[in-house]
């Protein structure tokens, strides 16, 4: 008896000192508060949702650029034959001399844009700022196609290129500068906008001339702002699948070329290979630009005077001279792309018609695409937009587990160094893996709006910040003094101060889900499609009209969601920002 209880105590002693890890749990979370409790959740959500979805996609890539065929290691073999390949280290070094060919040339125009804009007492600002930003709308399949039905073989203008052909480096160029102008744009018209008109009267008391103003006090004030337009510009260029694909001809670049080994030789492996290589430029532009804004310092403080133009007729008049050049050129390619759309047989039969907008005679998808792009952009821009912003707030405003809080924010800009294309393919090797317990997301509406999402999270994350950071730390500290739940707090005070921030994201994430190819190129499935795909299948068969035609319609989707955008801003701004005016 006495060993029989002794073999007890020991069994009762051994199950106390190995304590469920349940208890522990709830141990702590008894020690936490339920703002806490709720942070760590959502961190902890969040994390998951960066780890699946951007850190196992791009492993999986990495693994594959590694293996043959078989899937067996080969170590970099497919890294030497790449490079052993004229034709691949071909692409290689066009994709660099289209990068810094159009970012030379975006640089310079919209640069003389915004300064029109913001430097100048031009009529119509508003009139011209819209219409500098309206390529924005648009696929950048778009400007290729109108590109063709312009400087193509049976082009209208054929004749203004002196015998050159637009299929090739001077297509995918025009198209690019076209496709990443207003992208440009809208960088340096706000960095132009934050300049202190005390360095101006400094310089006129100093009798300075308006062209040494300029070297001395405009550029070196807006520096921080034009590298980082040409960074981006760069990055959009080299990433970009859309404009070489349609009006490259034989000019091929990274992004043709993972498309080619991927979709036309089923060459993973190489493909994956492709991708890393084009993730290099991309990477580098993006650690740059960290460093570039990390440099930055903040110009325009309490003490500061805005800098108001005043009028001047030589000046003024050059720019408004400009500007109309400009626009011109801007509605020239987007009203071809309407124009060919509405043309029966370009350039056979040009009478009019919107026959080609019969897209279930012309399509086995019929208007499906359509309806799957409208889908897709509303589910995007309501989903990604709960995510990024309550993600933002958990790492802006969270009142413990900095570490991790940090670790997060660093996290959250890895999207943005990853080309759609690149993470595309990654999404494939991840998930099309009849092993991975998420293996039946593949193919679903669901994936397309995910990689959407994580596409273009990087850039409504740094709006949200952006926008928290506004909001005064008292809120916070008193919030926290009175005991006020944090929870109550975000959606009595920081949501509807935010609000204006939430739209821009929802708009952006909107936009971008219409017009992006390089993203699902890969990850569509017959019933999910997306009409900027469907653009890019009608070219491919010829059927050019219908191809525009697919593409206007994105283009005034997205346009409409622009107004409604704009209209919901002043509603509810009314209700909600009020508290901005005195």
């Amino acid at each position: 008896m006495k060993t029989a209880v002794v073999s007890v105590n020991e069994e009762t002693i051994l199950n106390q000192n190995s304590v469920p890890s349940p208890n522990i749990w709830t141990f702590w979370l008894s020690k936490m508060s339920r703002d806490n409790v709720m942070l760590l959740v959502i961190l902890a959500l969040l994390s998951l949702f960066m780890m699946l979805f951007v850190a196992m996609p791009l492993w999986a890539m990495l693994t594959k650029s590694v293996q043959n065929s078989n899937g067996d290691f080969v170590g970099l073999s497919n890294f030497i034959t790449y490079f052993s390949s004229p034709s691949l280290w071909y692409s290689l070094t066009n994709t660099l001399t289209v990068g810094l060919l159009v970012t030379v040339i975006v640089g310079v125009l919209a640069f003389g844009y915004a300064f029109a804009i913001t430097r100048s007492c031009l009529p119509f600002k508003t009139f011209f700022q819209v219409l500098g930003m309206a390529p924005i709308l648009a696929p950048s399949l778009l400007p290729a196609i109108s590109l063709i039905f312009l400087f193509g073989n049976q082009g209208v203008l054929k004749e203004w290129l002196g015998g050159s052909s637009v299929y090739g480096l001077i297509g995918i160029t025009m198209g690019l500068v076209f496709w990443t102008f207003p992208h440009a744009l809208m960088i340096l018209i706000t960095s132009l906008r934050t300049s202190d008109a005390r360095l101006y009267e400094a310089s006129r008391a100093l009798k300075t001339s308006p062209l040494k103003t300029f070297f001395i006090v405009t550029l070196p004030a807006a520096k921080y702002g034009v590298i980082s337009t040409l960074i981006v510009v760069f990055t959009l260029v080299v990433c970009d699948f859309g404009v070489p694909k349609v009006i490259g001809g034989s000019y091929n670049v990274l992004a043709t070329d993972i498309f080619k080994q991927v979709v036309g030789q089923q060459n993973f492996a190489m493909g994956a290979v492709t991708s890393i290589l084009l993730l290099l430029p991309a990477v580098f532009a993006f650690t740059v630009d960290r460093w570039v804004q990390k440099k930055q310092k903040n110009l325009f403080d309490t003490r500061s005077v805005a800098y108001e133009p005043k009028p001047h007729a030589l000046r003024d008049g050059l720019c408004l001279l400009y500007c109309i050049t400009i626009s011109i050129a801007v509605l020239a390619v987007l009203g071809m792309a309407v124009y060919g759309s509405l043309v029966t047989f370009w350039p056979w039969n040009k009478a009019l018609t919107l026959s080609n907008y019969n897209f279930s005679e012309l399509s086995t998808y019929g208007w499906n695409p359509y309806y799957n792009s409208l889908t897709l952009a509303g589910w995007a821009a309501i989903i990604g937009t709960v995510i990024i912003f309550i993600g933002a707030y958990c790492i802006e405003k969270g009142r413990g587990f900095a570490p991790l809080r940090q670790a997060m924010q660093m996290v959250s800009v890895i999207p943005m160094a990853v080309p759609g294309m690149v993470l595309g393919l990654g999404y494939i090797f991840y998930f099309n893996d009849a092993n991975n317990p998420l293996n039946f997301l593949y193919g679903t509406m669901a994936f397309l709006v995910v990689n959407t999402v994580v596409h273009y999270y990087t850039v409504g994350h740094m709006t949200a910040i952006t926008a928290l950071k506004q909001i005064p730390a008292e809120i916070e500290s008193t919030a926290a003094s009175v005991k006020l739940p944090q929870y109550k707090l975000f959606f009595k005070v920081t949501l509807p101060v935010c609000l204006p921030a939430v739209l821009d994201i929802a708009i952006y994430l909107f936009i971008n889900a219409l017009t992006t190819t390089s993203a699902v190129v890969f990850l569509y499935s017959t019933d999910t499609i997306p009409a900027s795909v469907s653009v890019l299948n009608m070219d491919d068969t010829g059927q050019t009209g219908a191809a525009a035609a697919m593409a206007v319609m994105i283009m005034i989707s997205a346009a409409v969601a622009k107004l409604v955008h704009i209209g919901l801003d002043k509603l509810l701004g009314k209700k909600t920002q009020a508290w901005r005016k005195r």
